[in-house]
């Protein structure tokens, strides 16, 4: 049986518009995307991530155990500090991404919408002998966003994960429509997926296909630890981390405000002087309006593509200007 999230019931605010694909099942926006943008810039409203999957694993190992499989070094990780990590496949190609904190006795994780019971499945795998518990709590806890400089109160007992991007809270699920109610505005995930675009944060999901490696998003620096073994898809890390050769890297583009359309999820990206049907050097990732940027866009492209190369992407061909986030 499938354990998705079911639809917020935050999408019967006001003018809330739902979000659609990958993150079905919360709204996009309220109305009026560019003022939501404002406001999580400025530290103000709420993000409502309720459809991500939330995994718990507890018991007497589950630090000393999680330290093996994945890409992160959390076998010391102390209670209250977040940290987000990964795990690869043997051939080193990313399968999850996770966010994590440990509560002193459960680490708390959340995941991309959808995927908890491939994880699930893959953490029962390796149980073996250690002491430890999986659970999905995805029914029972949602996940909310606070923006850094947010002085919104999270509610007693609430596990939360503090980053410099802001707070992360594990609300029970129950409690999502009085937090809303009572707490900050809602803003909806456009805003904060343009936030992100912005910030060149990548996303599983939209900066991955199923050969995307750390090294081409700039994972190195903050979800793997290159000083730590004994976890699959490691001898991959450390072989292109040696050589410094990822096929592919992620950029940041700005994009010809001009243009109506906005170029889609895996949209070609081209050189410009060989027009439209030139040969495809990468994809668009995700591509947002900015309310400060105006259009812009993350991409994967080959690594030998010259950083200072004018680039089209999409169906219309756009102009982008690309700014490097992974040196080639």
């Amino acid at each position: 049986m499938s354990s998705d999230a079911p639809h917020s019931p935050l999408l019967s605010l006001p003018g809330a518009v739902a979000a659609e694909g990958q993150d079905e099942g919360v709204a996009a926006h309220y109305g009026d995307l560019f003022r939501e943008q404002r406001s999580l810039a400025a530290g103000e409203g709420f993000v409502d991530l309720s459809h991500r999957g939330v995994v718990t694993v507890s018991g007497e190992d589950r630090l000393s155990w999680l330290h093996l499989l994945l890409t992160q070094h959390v076998s010391e990780l102390p209670a209250g500090h977040a940290t987000e990590a990964l795990i690869l496949s043997a051939h080193g190609h990313i399968e999850h991404a996770l966010y994590l904190v440990d509560d002193g006795e459960t680490v708390w994780m959340h995941t991309e919408p959808g995927t908890q019971d491939a994880l699930i499945a893959y953490l029962e795998s390796m149980r073996f002998f250690y002491r430890v518990d999986i659970a999905d709590r995805t029914g029972e806890f949602a996940v909310v966003h606070l923006p850094a400089g947010s002085i919104a109160e999270a509610p007693e007992g609430t596990v939360v994960r503090e980053t410099a991007h802001g707070r992360d809270l594990f609300l029970g699920r129950s409690s999502l429509k009085s937090f809303a109610e009572s707490g900050p505005s809602a803003v909806g995930l456009l805003a904060y997926e343009a936030l992100r675009v912005e910030d060149r944060r990548p996303r599983m999901g939209m900066e991955t296909d199923h050969r995307t490696i750390p090294h081409e998003l700039g994972w190195l620096r903050t979800a793997v630890h290159l000083d730590k073994g004994c976890y699959r898809g490691q001898e991959t890390v450390a072989r292109v981390n040696n050589l410094g050769r990822p096929p592919r890297r992620l950029v940041f583009l700005h994009l010809d405000g001009s243009e109506v359309r906005l170029p889609a999820h895996g949209d070609a990206v081209r050189l410009a002087e060989d027009g439209p049907d030139g040969r495809k050097l990468g994809f668009v990732t995700t591509s947002a309006r900015h309310h400060e940027l105006g259009p812009i866009a993350l991409a994967l492209i080959k690594r030998n593509v010259p950083v200072d190369a004018a680039l089209t992407a999409g169906e219309d061909a756009t102009a982008a200007a690309q700014e490097i986030v992974v040196a080639p």
